[in-house]
This record gives C-alpha cells, sequence and structure tokens, in this order.
C-alpha cells in the first residue's frame, strides 16, 4: 500500500513538473515571438523615417553621372509652404553645387505669393549664377507662372512655357472686406481703441478712410515698381513696349513669346535633352520629410480639435 502511494506521488510530481515546464516553454515561446514582431514592427518604421525624411536622395545625386538639375517650385510661394524660399534656395544651392550639374531647370506652376519670398529666390538665383557662370538655368512653365511665380522666373538665363500656360500677371493687390453694413443691420456696434491714429490701418469693421486708401495706394505702388524693375532688369531687350504687361493682365504662353515674357516652347524633358543635352535628370527639389508631415498633420489634427472646442473659431 505504501509502494502505490510513493508511486502516486511520485506521477503527481511528474506530472507537475511537466506542466510547469510546458508552461514556461510557452512563455518564452510568446515572448519570443513579441520581440520578432517588434523588431519587425521596428525595422519597418525605420525603412519609413529614412525614406521619409530622404536620407536616401544623396546617394542617388551623388552617384549620377553628367545630368540636368531640376528644382520644382509649386502652390503658393510663402514662409510656411514648400514652395518657400528656404526650400527653394537649397534645392537650387545643392543643384549648382554638384560638380556634374550641366545645367539647371526650375519648373514653375504658381499663381504667385508672398513678393518677400520670390525676391529671395530671385536674388538667390542670381548670386548663384554669378557664382557658377557655366551653368545656365532655365525656367519651365507648366500650368501656369503668375505674380511672385513670374517675378522668380524673371532672374532665369530663358523662360520655356507651353502654349496654353498661364503667364503674367505683373502686378499687386491688397483685399479684404468692409463689415460695417452687416454690423448696422445687426445692430453690432464696434467698439475699437486705439494709440496711434493709423494704427486701425484698413480696420474691416471700420467706415473706409479715405487717406489709409490713398497710402495703401501708395505703398501697393512701390511694390509694383520693384516688380517691374525685377521683370526688366531680367528680361531686358526681350520685352515689347506694351503698356499692358505690366497691368496685372495674364496671357498664354503662345501669347507671353510674343510679348518677350517667354522666350519659348518646351517642356523640362525637352531643355534637359535638347538645350541643355544633359538627358538625365536629377531632381533636387526639398522635398517635405516624414518628420514635417507628421507634425504638420498632427498640428491640423489638433487645430481642429481645438476650433471645435472652442466654437469654431480660426482662419478661413
Amino acid at each position: 500500500m505504501a509502494d502505490l502511494e510513493n508511486r502516486n506521488e511520485g506521477w503527481e510530481k511528474q506530472v507537475l513538473e511537466k506542466l510547469a515546464l510546458a508552461t514556461l516553454q510557452e512563455q518564452r515561446r510568446a515572448r519570443q515571438w513579441s520581440i520578432f514582431f517588434k523588431s519587425l514592427a521596428f525595422i519597418y518604421l525605420f525603412i519609413l523615417l529614412f525614406f521619409g525624411l530622404g536620407w536616401f536622395g544623396g546617394d542617388e545625386m551623388s552617384m549620377s553621372g553628367k545630368h540636368t538639375a531640376l528644382v520644382e517650385l509649386r502652390g503658393v510661394i510663402s514662409p510656411d509652404s514648400i514652395s518657400s524660399a528656404d526650400n527653394v534656395n537649397a534645392g537650387l544651392q545643392q543643384a549648382f553645387k554638384d560638380a556634374k550639374t550641366q545645367g539647371v531647370i526650375l519648373r514653375i506652376n504658381s499663381p504667385g505669393g508672398s513678393p518677400v519670398q520670390a525676391g529671395y529666390i530671385n536674388d538667390e538665383i542670381r548670386r548663384l549664377r554669378a557664382e557658377y557662370p557655366e551653368i545656365p538655368l532655365y525656367a519651365v512653365v507648366e500650368d501656369i507662372c503668375a505674380s511672385g511665380g513670374y517675378y522668380v522666373a524673371a532672374a532665369a538665363d530663358r523662360i520655356y512655357v507651353d502654349k496654353a500656360s498661364m503667364v503674367g500677371s505683373i502686378g499687386v493687390l491688397m483685399n479684404g472686406f468692409g463689415f460695417t453694413g452687416a454690423m448696422e443691420k445687426l445692430g453690432v456696434e464696434r467698439r475699437l481703441i486705439t494709440a496711434g491714429e493709423n494704427k486701425a490701418f484698413l480696420d474691416p469693421f471700420s467706415p473706409p478712410n479715405s487717406e489709409q486708401e490713398e497710402y495703401a495706394k501708395r505703398m501697393l505702388n512701390d511694390i509694383h515698381q520693384q516688380f517691374i524693375q525685377v521683370v526688366q532688369q531680367g528680361r531686358g531687350q526681350r520685352l515689347k513696349e506694351e503698356p499692358e504687361i505690366f497691368s496685372g493682365m495674364v496671357w498664354t504662353g503662345q501669347k507671353s513669346i510674343e510679348l518677350g515674357l517667354a522666350d519659348a516652347m518646351g517642356s523640362a524633358d525637352y531643355v534637359a535633352r535638347e538645350i541643355i543635352k544633359a538627358e538625365h535628370i536629377v531632381d533636387y527639389t526639398t522635398r517635405e520629410g516624414f518628420a514635417e508631415r507628421f507634425a504638420r498633420r498632427f498640428g491640423a489634427v489638433t487645430a481642429e480639435a481645438l476650433i471645435k472646442a472652442g466654437g469654431g473659431w480660426g482662419l478661413r
């Protein structure tokens, strides 16, 4: 009887040991699979980060042979856009510094924007052309090159367009709204206190002020004259003596060639192949990296949440 009890106790002990060992092995396998999948996720995110930040772009550029450099200028030219002066100028600087660059194409598709940002880009093009006189820079217009976009293009050696491109708009504007009539109908009273007679300059909730409007016109005219001088300096004798050129009018690409605002028709591929004689194109455009895109998206989502929470305030 005692032997039977001993055998039962030994059997139970063996079963418990096997169960404990199996449990430990199962936990070990679970930890191994967890580490494996976490490692995969980390590697995947690391690869996305590399591509998102553009860390592979420099190798492609440095390994390429003789080529045409391309820099894109797309959308509104403003300090916080992808077509800011900082971004465009950074791409141009890299393009000119590459010893294998045979020529630079600035491909433009922009309705304009900040005259200050456009001026920065124009100035940098002129500086780079003086530093690297053997490397030409050509502007290639896609759909539109207007206002600040043309301000930039005027610094190029030559401007190429499509026959249906929209070119010009050499002018300056300041716009806004007046709400005084609506306020009267709604019974809203404007209470404005300032120190300085022009501190509320062109306030949309106050009646029009003729003196302030005249001053604004003079200020816009000064900027317009600066724009005209930049275009005349860049285009020189190619400009036709037509008063409408500086009126703010926009023309088709074909008409812009007749007026001397552009030189010829051609795409980026055409200019690289036929003009620069370096068919291989390397893109030096400064791209928005993963971190910037994440920050921009996170900021937009956060702002939207704050707007909803705060009752709908914001710029529209």
